[in-house]
C-alpha cells in the first residue's frame, strides 16, 4: 500500500513538472483575480458583440456607478480605468451613454435620466437596446433586472471596465 501511495505521489509530481503550473490566472484591470466565470448575469464578449452590432446607433449604455466615491469606493477605482459617464446626455455626436446610478439602499434608479427621445428612437421601452454596466457587473445585473421590472425588454449586463474582454466590446460606444 505504501508503495502504491509513493508511486502516485511521484507520478503526480512528474506530471506537474512536465505540464507546468498552467496558465497565469486572468485578472481584472484593477489586478483583482477573476475567479472562474464572470459575475452572474454578465454577458459574454461574443454575446455583447452581437448585441452591439444588432443595436447599431440605437444602443444606449447606462453607467450605473455612483460618482460619490464615499458611498461606493470601488467606483472610484473603476473610474480610473474608465471615467463615469456624465449624468447629462451628450449634446454632440452619436454616443448614447449616460450615468443613471443604481442605488443599493433603495434598490432603484432614476429612469427619468434616460432621455425619452433615445427610448422613442430605439423603438420604445420594449425594444430599445440597453447595456448596463458598473465596475464589474454586480450592480449592472441589478440594474438590468430593475429595468426589466419597469418594462424595458431588450437589456443586457455588460459587466464593466474591470472586465477587459467585455469592456473592449462596448466601452467606447
Amino acid at each position: 500500500m505504501l508503495r502504491l501511495l509513493l508511486l502516485l505521489c511521484v507520478c503526480s509530481t512528474a506530471a506537474l513538472v512536465l505540464r507546468g503550473p498552467g496558465p497565469a490566472p486572468r485578472t481584472f484591470r484593477t489586478g483583482r483575480p477573476i475567479m472562474g466565470a464572470r459575475k452572474p448575469g454578465v454577458s459574454t464578449p461574443e454575446d455583447l458583440a452581437a448585441f452591439v452590432a444588432a443595436a447599431g446607433d440605437k444602443l444606449i449604455v447606462l453607467d450605473v456607478r455612483n460618482p460619490d466615491f464615499e458611498k461606493e469606493p470601488g467606483d472610484g477605482e473603476s473610474s480610473k480605468i474608465a471615467p463615469i459617464a456624465s449624468s447629462a446626455p451628450p449634446t454632440t455626436g452619436r454616443q448614447r451613454a449616460v450615468n443613471v446610478v443604481y442605488d443599493r439602499a433603495s434598490d432603484s434608479m432614476d429612469l427619468s435620466l434616460i432621455p425619452s427621445e433615445w427610448i422613442t428612437e430605439g423603438g420604445g421601452k420594449e425594444s430599445v437596446p440597453i447595456i448596463t454596466h458598473c465596475g464589474g457587473g454586480g450592480r449592472g445585473q441589478k440594474a438590468r433586472l430593475y429595468l426589466e421590472a419597469n418594462g424595458f425588454g431588450n437589456v443586457v449586463n455588460g459587466g464593466g471596465p474591470e472586465d477587459e474582454e467585455c469592456w473592449a466590446v462596448f466601452g467606447s460606444k
